[in-house]
């Protein structure tokens, strides 16, 4: 943590030591300080404060009990908070419990300093939006700042200034079950989409009336984890962390992002959150980040386990050193870090560097002045009607068709009578949500099975058979947490239940005209320590769904998931299957408007999706090798399956189609110059609908074996049928520039490079051009 001085006069810091704002409930947008008045009014805050007081500042007090915190500071969470202050305060979801908490830290301590409260607003508060991947899905950045910015109004009215998100981790391996949380596979995606959903969370400044302080996870290399295990190790070289997983978390900095959190993982044998490379060499030195870096949950204490510390004090200093700022809920810091300074292992210009920018934040965001939530206001925010209305177009946009054999959809109500709607997730609201977004406050969810039966009335029978109940082999450690309190596995069965129920849900898909399944996974089997060998449908879903396809009858497959499934059957056997991933309160409208043709479904993978699990880590952005998938008699790498993914990168069907033509490129530039690529795009179908026009590149030789494409340009068109448009791309030295391995540092070189544009990563029109020394 660098120096840092503040700058105003010292008659300004004499005047705000002797006069604070008055806290209040917020009634009135307040104006946004400048940064002068921020550094002046931290400092000299700062200066008033005892050691102890420094210290609780860097500490994030649990309010849900934690075992961990009580025998580390062997003391009530409230005692410490009236004695001390805190830093923050997290897992409280109540804004009464917020409110009467934030009055015993403004009011009963000596400095009344508030306290930050942070929760998990992963993809909405009460109105519960579509899951990350889900959004990235959509590939549609001002609909995701839009629906960042009313999860941030939602939870900022009940009193929550902080969430932990957005979650920027490049996944490759769809065993890991946090795949749900963020952006797939690809950095320029990701990056684009933590862009977004930091300015959705943070509004135009950090500051901005009813948002909230976003905090970029987990930091750093946390989706690489061996085998997709959650927790377990990381081991990636450099020039993937610079190429591959580290560019969606500068993103987010360069969006204003003004909190990091640190992974749990070993990075390189060395655990993310006492990494000093990642978190002072990278994050301030490289990028110069001057916001503060908090943990994940206990994990300043687990460096003990990790065996990288030897005790808790060790643990402490591990991560102080590191350049960790807060320590989230264990306690450690608070008892550790005292001594730490009596012993003169850490001075105490290193406690001011780490605490003023928590400061320099509170103060941004207007804590000071109204540290507060207006209870009275905290309804009307959460019921307007267009939250609603924004939730469902979230879902319409971002499910992803991935087959439509004949034309199965969308559905005509007019000629059919009968529906048998099957499955454990057609009728469950829980588990529509996520294990994050039932973890807030969400009011009402539409289940697929209401949406369905709102969408045809009356006139349509619907019927609805539950299937096979859905658990995990292994119980979720959040089952039964707190906090965590509506996430539940369904009953276990015996194996006469599960047949009869298979046989009842056959005898229904036989009585009616046509037969939509909605399987996948419960929320508990997709999220964190949720990770899973197997991508097979679990549960004898497979079963149900061969069972039902074999009566002759029309199928469709409604998948409600964090990421992608073998569905290899499916795919040869079931005419239309549907990729909703957890949709959120509207999932059921959403989804009815797409099975029934009131919208076109429009979403495009974020993921490679494999055909079985031994493919894993399974990406489109590979290299060459000497044996490219491109070559005229390549089959596949393996012998038993075909080694390229069963729907590619970038891939999604809608109700019309689009062709791609007339590709214009730059022949050449010089480095440093841009590259300018237009091609045209047609609506060739009969129905109005939206294209996502992907353009990838390919540098063709170099100082390092470059990845065979590379996303570099997306743009999303919406086109009436038989309608063009003519779409542009600027390429220029944030698309050419890589980390050169061979260099060892950032690099633009003249080479030659192809460029595709198209629907997906298996693009065929395709140009080429040179850049010049």
């Amino acid at each position: 943590m660098g120096t840092r001085i503040a700058v105003g006069s010292w008659v300004f810091i004499l005047l705000t030591l002797f006069s604070q704002p008055q806290p209040s409930a917020q009634s009135s947008p307040p104006a946004v300080p400048g940064e002068s008045e921020v550094q002046a009014r931290a400092t000299a805050l700062l200066q008033r404060m005892t050691v102890e007081e420094k210290i609780a500042q860097l500490s994030q007090l649990p309010g849900t009990p934690v075992p961990e915190f009580t025998e580390n500071t062997q003391r009530p969470m409230e005692e410490i908070l009236k004695q001390f202050g805190a830093g923050s305060i997290l897992w409280i979801s109540d804004p009464k419990e917020i409110n009467r908490l934030q009055h015993v830290a403004v009011e009963q301590t000596r400095l009344h300093i508030p306290a930050l409260f942070g929760l998990d607003v992963i993809h909405g508060y009460h109105t519960i939006f579509p899951a990350p991947i889900a959004m990235a899905s959509s590939w549609d950045t001002q609909m995701v700042e839009q629906v960042q910015s009313v999860a941030a109004q939602e939870a900022r009215a009940a009193g929550i200034e902080w969430t932990f998100a957005p979650m920027v981790d490049i996944a490759r391996d769809a065993r890991w079950g946090r795949m749900v949380e963020g952006a797939g596979e690809d950095p320029y995606l990701g990056a684009a989409m933590a862009r977004a959903q930091v300015r959705g969370f943070q509004g135009q400044e950090l500051g901005s009336p009813d948002h909230l302080l976003a905090c970029v996870k987990h930091f750093a290399g946390y989706g690489a984890a061996e085998g997709g295990r959650d927790y377990d190790s990381s081991y990636i070289p450099d020039v993937l962390l610079w190429n591959v997983y580290l560019p969606p978390f500068k993103a987010a900095l360069d969006a204003g992002v003004d909190s990091v959190m640190s992974a749990y993982m070993d990075l390189n044998d060395v655990p993310a959150s006492g990494n000093r490379w990642l978190l002072h060499d990278v994050l301030r030195d490289t990028w110069h980040f001057q916001g503060f870096v908090v943990s994940d949950a206990l994990a300043v204490k687990n460096l003990v386990t990790h065996g990288y510390a030897s005790n808790l004090q060790d643990a402490a200093h591990k991560a102080f050193s590191a350049g960790l700022n807060m320590d989230m809920a264990s306690g450690t810091y608070l008892k550790y870090l005292p001594l730490e300074f009596q012993q003169k292992k850490i001075s105490m210009r290193q406690i001011d560097d780490a605490v003023l920018p928590i400061l320099e934040t509170k103060i941004r965001m207007g804590l000071f002045e109204h540290p507060y939530a207006d209870e009275s206001r905290l309804e009307q925010i959460l019921n307007m009607p267009e939250h609603q209305q924004l939730a469902r177009r979230a879902v319409e946009r971002s499910v992803v068709l991935l087959r439509n054999h004949g034309g199965l959809l969308p559905l005509d109500k007019k000629t059919i009578h009968s529906i048998a709607v099957i499955g454990p997730l057609a009728d469950d609201q829980t588990d529509l949500l996520s294990m994050w977004g039932a973890l807030t406050k969400p009011g009402p969810t539409v289940t697929i099975l209401q949406g369905i039966q709102d969408k045809v009335g009356p006139s349509v029978h619907v019927a609805y058979a539950h299937g096979p109940n859905l658990s995990r082999n292994i119980p979720s450690p959040f089952e039964g947490f707190p906090i965590t309190a509506a996430l539940k596995e369904q009953p276990a069965q015996t194996d006469q239940e599960v047949q009869q129920a298979i046989v009842d849900a056959v005898t229904l898909a036989k009585q009616s005209d046509i037969a939509i399944l909605v399987l996948g996974e419960i929320d508990l089997m997709s999220g964190e320590a949720a990770s899973r060998a197997s991508l097979k449908l679990s549960n004898h879903q497979e079963d149900l769904l061969e069972a039902v396809s074999a009566t002759g009858k029309p199928v469709v497959l409604v998948l409600i998931n964090g990421r992608p499934l073998e569905i290899s059957w499916a795919a040869e056997h079931v005419p239309a299957i549907l990729e909703a991933w957890y949709p959120g309160s509207q999932g059921g409208n959403g989804i009815a408007d797409v099975l029934f043709g009131d919208a076109n479904p429009s979403g495009h993978l974020p993921v490679s999706w494999p055909r079985a699990s031994g493919q894993l880590p399974l990406y489109y952005n590979h290299n060459l090798t000497q044996s490219p998938e491109t070559a005229p008699d390549f089959k596949s790498r393996y012998w038993d399956i075909l080694s390229a993914p069963l729907y590619p990168f970038g891939y999604g069907l809608g109700y019309t189609t689009f062709s791609f033509d007339h590709l214009q490129v730059t022949p050449e530039a010089r480095i440093g110059g841009n590259i300018q690529v237009s091609a045209e795009v047609t609506n060739t179908g009969k129905e109005a609908g939206d294209a996502v026009v992907q353009l990838y590149i390919h540098q063709r030789s170099g100082s390092a074996s470059r990845p065979v494409r590379q996303l570099k340009g997306f743009e999303r068109v919406t086109l009436e049928p038989g309608t063009k448009h003519t779409v542009h791309f600027t390429l220029g030295k944030n698309e050419f520039q890589f980390w050169s391995p061979s260099e060892k540092k950032w690099v633009l070189e003249p080479e030659h490079f192809d460029v595709w544009i198209g629907g997906d990563s298996s693009a065929t029109l395709h140009g080429e051009f040179r850049l010049a020394k």
